[in-house]
């Protein structure tokens, strides 16, 4: 505790790194921020933008960078999206940040910051374009906990042949997340074709009877071939799940 007293008093460390050593978690005005959950849990801390002003996402975002390296801020629209890039060009003029419109996420790093890289292949897999917004979220996270990412799009049932032609991609993965809306039937096919892990990402488009996600989640829930389910529209989720166990997969493979 007394070298990172002294480094504060001597400026090498800022108060909130000096929290987040000492505490795991950085107080801001917007909140905590959990610096320590990455080391904890393998899964790296990131902002929900939904339900937040800009000036908090760029607060939070901000003191990520500071004390890791790196802000992930997911469901985050243009205006905190301009809020995070302008407090980041005050604090950390360095910093590299990038923000998918569509997927509606944001990463900063740090100059100095590397990602892990795990020896691992996660395959993100969407039935057809209206998937693409949770698809996105998930291989975003999945790629930063460090697996390589492989976007297998448009491949859903509606003309199983596409299925079908996609198949060999989809072995050649390690962990699958599949992505479907309507009566979510894709994820189903696809873990009968398989024999790697398979998450289904039931998706929030449709109409009528069991739309918003309803029947896609209730059909993947029934799925008579085995696979894991998160909520609709949880790409975060999703895509952590996967990288959790490309981790796994990347230490059986080097025999770890």
């Amino acid at each position: 505790m007394r070298e990172i007293l002294e480094a504060v008093a001597a400026g090498d460390l800022t108060p909130a790194e000096a929290e987040s050593e000492l505490a795991g978690y950085a107080t801001t005005g917007a909140g905590r921020f959990d610096a320590a959950r990455e080391a904890r849990s393998g899964v790296p801390e990131a902002v929900l933008g939904t339900g937040k002003t800009a000036g908090e996402l760029a607060d939070l975002a901000t003191t990520a960078v500071e004390t890791t390296g790196r802000a992930i801020v997911t469901r985050i629209d243009a205006a905190g999206a301009g809020a995070v890039r302008r407090a980041l060009a005050e604090s950390a003029p360095d910093a590299a940040v990038r923000w998918d419109e569509r997927a509606r996420w944001l990463v900063a790093t740090g100059p100095g910051f590397e990602r892990p890289a795990i020896d691992a292949d996660v395959g993100v897999v969407t039935a057809g374009t209206s998937d693409a917004v949770p698809a996105g979220e998930a291989a975003m996270i999945a790629r930063e906990m460090g697996a390589d990412v492989t976007r297998i799009d448009d491949v859903g049932v509606a003309s199983l042949a596409r299925t079908v032609d996609a198949a060999d991609r989809l072995r050649d993965r390690d962990v699958l997340v599949v992505a479907a809306g309507r009566e979510g039937a894709l994820p189903t096919v696809a873990a009968g074709l398989v024999d790697t892990p398979v998450i289904g990402l039931p998706v929030s488009t449709g109409y009528g009877h069991g739309g918003a996600g309803e029947a896609a989640l209730s059909g993947m829930l029934q799925s008579c071939t085995a696979l894991s389910v998160v909520n609709v529209d949880a790409g975060f989720t999703a895509g952590v799940q996967a990288g959790l166990v490309a981790r796994r997969v990347a230490a059986a493979r080097a025999g770890e």
